[in-house]
């Protein structure tokens, strides 16, 4: 028998993971087709917002975005060796996708004042090694905004290699398209 304790988070997660996408006003087709891919996934599975679900599962991030210097704050990842946003799995006290985004922001860059939009930006699912050498998996990113004072001081995490601020303009070459597209939906949304 499950408890209610164990069930709540989970259903509470999965509600607004649906809620949040359903009303999300995505900013061209590409990123229409996606957000129905992970409404359809989240329909399919009741633990779909949760790394046990090894076939995929709603993951949340953060790009940390200094508007004032035009600048973003990247880590370096230690697993797949490319500079991108922060963020990663869901965890059970997380509320709300962006709960888990803001979380994980704070977590990997050490800055405690961020101010979260509470709205996704861009959506971006990407095969990863999860669990495993051996072992693939989805993930189903929702891509939120974290802003950071001016003086926001990053500090570097165990979970990565580097921590950097970037320019907009002036992102490094070890990133990948998803980062560089990312950041220019940041750029134009935040001026």
């Amino acid at each position: 028998m499950t408890s209610s304790a164990t069930t709540t988070p989970s259903a509470s997660l999965h509600d607004d993971a649906r809620r949040v996408l359903a009303a999300w006003d995505a900013p061209d087709a590409a990123q229409a087709k996606l957000r129905d891919a992970y409404l359809a996934h989240l329909g399919r599975f009741a633990d779909g917002v949760w790394r046990s679900r090894r076939e995929g599962h709603i993951t949340a991030s953060a790009l940390i975005v200094d508007p004032t210097r035009g600048r973003v704050l990247l880590t370096l990842h230690p697993k797949v060796g490319l500079w991108l946003q922060t963020g990663g799995h869901c965890e059970a006290a997380d509320a709300t996708l962006a709960d888990a985004a803001l979380r994980e922001a704070v977590e990997e860059s050490g800055i405690r004042d961020l101010t979260l939009r509470h709205e996704p930006v861009c959506l971006d699912r990407h095969d990863v090694r999860c669990g495993g050498p051996d072992q693939w998996s989805v993930h189903y990113d929702v891509e939120y905004v974290a802003v950071a004072e001016p003086d926001a001081t990053a500090r570097i995490s165990e979970e990565s290699l580097d921590l950097r601020w970037f320019a907009y303009d002036a992102l490094p070459e070890q990133t990948d398209d998803a980062v560089r597209t990312l950041v220019a939906r940041a750029a134009v949304l935040l001026g």
